[in-house]
């Protein structure tokens, strides 16, 4: 699959992830604003971790305040209100992306950022606390069981357009058109149907006085400093993996993933800190669910066509979906995640970026169709 001309690719990893030498190119929109050469963009990895903390820092509170104002329970704080203000460096990757006409690059670092999301994320919000963090069976049950729904409905929608769309360019490949698009978006949909039921259901507790003005003053200013801070760390990272040789599709199933998934990691080891563990991991698997049926459909709405390679689709949306499977293992037994438990996820992520390198070289062929 080539990205060059009319199409572009829509994959859990770029077109042509696996050409050895590869680079990401610099597509966001502080890119002409920000100082060249390693030095200079390592340094503005560290600020812009810095600035994503901070923001991240006013998101929360301004989130939880308005959460307790408004009577949300905690699942669907973590779920929707928490989830959608942190996974916004993914939505922005996408649409800068799309407008940008890379709009591979954009979706590429998905799949990655949602195998980061479920895997490296609660395992840091496990060690970094003193005690097992909390699940309940509704993160168990509803919250990870529909995220895993999601995964397969994403994957059949690559799959009808490949059997409706067929490409001339593979025969395992496929055009995502709007209408196909807007599938992923009506299950998002369902989602907050649920969510919106379990808010009628919910009985909330009686809170102090909330200064409503200034919560929503304090979110809407993290969320602002969060894409900003954001946006420097991904293109000071797509600096680096040019300089270095970085392969694009390992830069952005691993680097790009992680850099974009900040906010997701500070977010909620600051809630797990807080005692308050089931909006930490409902905020991870919020944002997966968020990405997965909103930011990938939204580039789609923008760019109106793009190309799905299934052979490349299928076998990444099985890491993912695995990769699910085994948070959702490690959730359920006594209904915590212990300091075990989090060291296992963690050495599972360190076996997926083992296996993309390994994909990124040639050692291992088992995504195709590149």
């Amino acid at each position: 699959m080539g990205t060059g001309g009319e199409t572009v690719a829509v994959s859990a990893a770029t077109s042509n992830a696996f050409v050895p030498g590869e680079t990401l190119s610099r597509s966001m929109v502080l890119a002409g604003a920000l100082p060249d050469g390693p030095l200079a963009e390592a340094l503005i990895v560290l600020v812009a971790t810095g600035v994503v903390w901070i923001g991240s820092g006013w998101f929360e509170r301004g989130a939880r305040a308005l959460s307790n104002h408004y009577g949300l329970p905690p699942v669907v704080q973590g779920s929707i209100v928490v989830a959608v203000g942190s996974s916004s460096p993914e939505v922005a990757s996408v649409v800068v992306a799309a407008l940008a006409g890379a709009f591979d690059l954009g979706v590429g670092a998905i799949v990655g950022s949602a195998v980061f999301n479920v895997l490296v994320i609660p395992a840091v919000v496990g060690i970094a606390t003193d005690e097992p963090v909390d699940s309940n069976q509704e993160i168990v049950y509803k919250e990870a069981q529909f995220y895993m729904l999601a995964v397969s409905a994403l994957l059949i929608t690559f799959s009808l357009a490949v059997i409706y769309r067929p490409s001339e360019e593979s025969a395992l490949a496929g055009e995502l058109t709007r209408p196909l698009a807007l599938l992923p978006i009506a299950l998002y949909g369902l989602y907050l149907f649920i969510q919106w039921q379990e808010v009628g259901d919910y009985a909330a507790e009686t809170s102090a006085a909330v200064d409503v003005g200034r919560a929503w003053l304090l979110l809407v200013a993290g969320l602002v400093v969060i894409l900003l801070g954001v946006e420097a760390l991904v293109d000071a990272v797509e600096g680096l993996s040019g300089t270095f040789g970085i392969p694009a599709f390992l830069a952005g199933a691993t680097i790009v993933a992680g850099a974009t998934s900040v906010p997701d990691a500070l977010v909620s080891v600051r809630t797990a800190r807080d005692g308050r563990g089931i909006t930490s991991l409902s905020n991870v698997l919020g944002s997966n669910t968020f990405d997965l049926l909103i930011a990938i459909p939204l580039g789609v709405l923008i760019v109106g066509t793009a190309t799905v390679n299934f052979a490349v689709a299928a076998p990444m949306m099985g890491v993912l979906t695995l990769a699910t499977i085994l948070l959702f293992v490690a959730l359920r037994t006594d209904l915590s995640l212990t300091d075990p438990e989090a060291y296992a996820l963690l050495l599972a992520y360190v076996a997926f970026v083992c296996w993309v390198a390994a994909e990124t070289v040639g050692a291992t062929d088992y995504v195709g169709g590149v």
